[in-house]
């Protein structure tokens, strides 16, 4: 019977966008699993809402009016539902067996956003959190940032 090697997911994402990694124990780089993207999170807010902002009467004095502040930023609630979903496909893994830890690599906002989702499975699978944005990073530089997480 052959060993099973230890096999660690990453998750490397901004809110708008988002690769997913795994590194089994004993062997060099990242293999990517998926990669998801939410193009409504790189809209502007303005863009996203329904409407212009509705007006109001001021009640003080008469003939003035005032537009009203949006009651919902709509980017933040992109990027919260994209964490949200992204955080739906860890957990489906970590239920399946798929991962034996997993690491959040993340910009803080979003990585609260993650956590937050982060049902029960993924939750005990987490090891580790990484409060930065490396979305940009080209996997060769991606296994130096996260070089601590793989060697272990």
């Amino acid at each position: 019977m052959t060993k099973r090697h230890p096999t660690t997911w990453i998750l490397v994402c901004d809110g708008a966008r988002g690769r997913i990694f795994t590194h089994e124990s004993g062997t060099p780089g990242l293999s990517v699993v998926t990669r998801a993207g939410n193009a409504e999170a790189h809209r502007r807010t303005r863009e996203l809402g329904s409407d212009r902002p509705g007006r109001t009467h001021e009640s003080a004095r008469t003939g003035l009016r005032h537009a009203m502040e949006p009651q919902v930023d709509w980017h933040r609630f992109e990027k919260a539902r994209f964490a949200q979903e992204m955080a739906a496909v860890l957990d489906r893994a970590a239920l399946d067996g798929a991962m034996d830890r997993l690491v959040l690599v993340a910009p803080p906002q979003v990585l609260g956003d993650l956590r937050q989702a982060l049902g029960a499975h993924g939750k005990g699978k987490r090891a580790g959190e990484i409060n930065k944005d490396l979305t940009n990073l080209e996997v060769a530089e991606l296994t130096t940032q996260l070089d601590e997480w793989i060697s272990r």
